[in-house]
């Protein structure tokens, strides 16, 4: 028998404040087609003044546990990726226990950036197949509208503010890829490609938190291959095909990514979630954030077949299979 990571609940959370295209017009060199043509963004949500990233992760979080039919006591194990935490330290997951009352059980953050969830999804699903916890509960959850230069029309355009999370719990499986919950992970980096994609400040570096900077052109030929075939990587890793695949839950960061990856693939559109044009990019809340958004309209269902994949700076990416 084979231990399972299994998804019970999935929830969500996105700031009230929306800010869509034709505003940012008022203060950037900009255009809602402009900004459209090349990313497929139509708005994006950005956190009030005084609501953090914890705010947005305990959110979703609740949404999680309650789908699930689960309770704060029930969970052994907080996790949050995130690459804008509260604070440098302690933990953003901290806030999370302390907020569901378990105190005593272990909790921490996972830095990947846009790979967070997925990285972070590797985590989990390892602490569960040792036997270490019976239960977690992983949110993604970012305020990237903190790190960002609200005159550079390259990137303050890309990102938003949100989180995603899901409650997992610990089941039997016949170690097939009939089994529910998690398949396989499977995790790359490459910090050659540092100054392709980072943010300009650290507590060591500059003493200051520092904004995004990015080389679009340069990061978008490496995703769509380095996506690709770590989407491959998960197939072949299962002995399976990409037509058995149900979905496709990409991280949500440029539309152009996911039509060129999915054609890549061969993976017809309709069957590929998109959030990306009313969420922009959510850096490691984007994947749950997709994922809850095709479970509440009732597209992915119990027993679907979840391909997630994803890639940010660092470089790092990754892909996870998962059965709902």
């Amino acid at each position: 028998m084979t231990i399972r990571s299994v998804i019970r609940g999935v929830g969500s959370y996105l700031p009230a404040n929306i800010v869509t295209n034709e505003e940012l017009t008022k203060t950037v060199d900009t255009s809602d087609e402009w900004i459209q043509e090349r990313t497929g963004i139509k708005q994006r949500h950005v956190a009030a003044d005084g609501e953090t990233t914890s705010d947005l992760a305990i959110a979703a979080g609740r949404q999680a546990l309650e789908r699930a039919g689960l309770k704060g006591e029930d969970i052994d194990l907080f996790v949050v990726a995130t690459a804008t935490p509260d604070h440098t330290f302690p933990a953003t997951a901290a806030k999370v226990q302390a907020a569901f009352g378990r105190r005593g059980v272990p909790s921490f953050d996972v830095q990947a950036v846009c790979s967070g969830f997925v990285y972070g999804l590797s985590v989990v699903d390892n602490f569960m197949r040792c036997g270490q916890v019976k239960s977690a509960l992983f949110i993604g959850a970012e305020t990237f509208s903190r790190i960002l230069d609200w005159e550079d029309r390259a990137t303050c355009v890309l990102f938003g503010d949100g989180a995603g999370a899901v409650a997992l719990t610990a089941e039997q499986g016949a170690g097939t890829t009939v089994d529910r919950g998690v398949l396989s992970t499977h995790l790359h980096s490459d910090g050659n490609q540092h100054d392709l994609l980072y943010v300009d400040g650290g507590a060591s570096s500059t003493q200051t938190t520092g904004y995004v900077r990015m080389e679009g052109r340069e990061v978008f030929r490496h995703a769509v291959v380095n996506l690709a075939d770590t989407v491959k990587e998960a197939i072949a890793a299962n002995d399976l095909t990409i037509e058995e695949v149900d979905w496709l839950v990409p991280h949500q960061a440029n539309k152009r990514i996911l039509d060129s990856t999915a054609k890549k693939l061969r993976i017809p559109n309709d069957k590929v979630i998109v959030t990306v044009d009313r969420h922009a990019n959510t850096s490691a809340a984007s994947i749950p954030l997709a994922l809850a958004a095709g479970v509440d309209d009732g597209r992915i269902k119990p027993g679907h077949l979840v391909l997630m994949e994803a890639m940010g700076g660092g470089f790092t990416w990754g892909s996870a299979l998962v059965r709902m």
